[in-house]
């Protein structure tokens, strides 16, 4: 693999991403006009943080490796390269809790060969945490270098479980009514606005399990591999869901992978 090696690389740029974008933050708290605008519906939004994060990223990857390529969620032309390895880049995951001044938003980046991530990074400023992943190198916080283990648990009354909601109503009202009889189920529900820090979370056993429908590559890349590194499952699933056909994601332990992924094959 030509240029610096991938793993370090993308640590150094998520944390310099994740700098800028605190400084966003803290302009906006300040009154700053930052430039949001909505996309795909009116409570999908963006901002020039999540562009300037992106270009910046971009920037910074593509200098160090450029025959790489790369898929961004903002701006960004997806760029094929030419070295078999594409960083796949979600400048700020969570921007509905960055601009209500939550803490729950992230970035991240992953980088991918034709099997899939090579290695993932999900960098929360904010949180004062970033985790990395490594394939066949394992999973770990970086502050600390705790290894990533994901929970034991092996039944859906015991799973605290993750989810998140797409933006259009349509599909949001029919996720609802799933969700009611998900929460039934399990021993309760956390939606946290944050795929990236969902799958951390499943990564670390500070959640049982996770699935979502309506999430983009940029949203899975680096989180996924935190996951699988850290000893659980992922699979990907596709719904139909209010007439639309969504990508989606069943992540956790071996059990409640398992489990989850009964329940989602049950309500199609």
């Amino acid at each position: 693999m030509a240029g610096p090696p991938p793993l370090q690389l993308a640590i150094d740029v998520a944390v310099a991403a994740g700098t800028l974008l605190a400084d966003f933050a803290g302009r906006r708290r300040d009154g700053a006009d930052i430039g949001v605008e909505t996309k795909s519906t009116a409570t999908d939004p963006v901002s020039e943080a999540d562009r300037a994060a992106e270009r910046l990223i971009a920037e910074r990857l593509l200098t160090a490796r450029p025959d790489d390529g790369l898929l961004g969620e903002e701006g960004q032309a997806p760029r094929a390269g030419t070295s078999g390895y594409r960083w796949v880049v979600d400048p700020l995951d969570g921007t509905v809790n960055f601009l209500y001044d939550r803490p729950a938003w992230c970035v991240s980046i992953a980088c991918e060969d034709d099997r899939g991530s090579v290695v993932g990074v999900v960098h929360a400023p904010v949180l004062g945490e970033t985790w990395v992943a490594e394939r066949g190198g394992g999973a770990r916080r970086l502050e600390d270098d705790r290894p990533l283990q994901v929970s034991s648990v092996s039944t859906l009354a015991q799973a605290l479980v993750a989810t998140g909601f797409a933006y259009d109503a349509d599909v949001r009202a029919q996720q609802g009514t799933e969700g009611a009889d998900l929460v039934a189920r399990v021993r309760d529900v956390r939606r946290d606005g944050s795929a990236a820090l969902d799958l951390a979370g499943v990564a670390a056993g500070r959640v049982d399990g996770y699935l979502e429908h309506g999430l983009q590559p940029w949203d899975l890349a680096a989180g996924s591999l935190l996951v699988t590194e850290a000893g659980g499952c992922v699979t990907l699933v596709e719904r139909e869901l209010a007439g639309q056909v969504l990508d989606g994601i069943v992540a956790g332990g071996s059990a409640v992978h398992d489990l989850l992924l009964d329940w989602e094959v049950a309500r199609r």
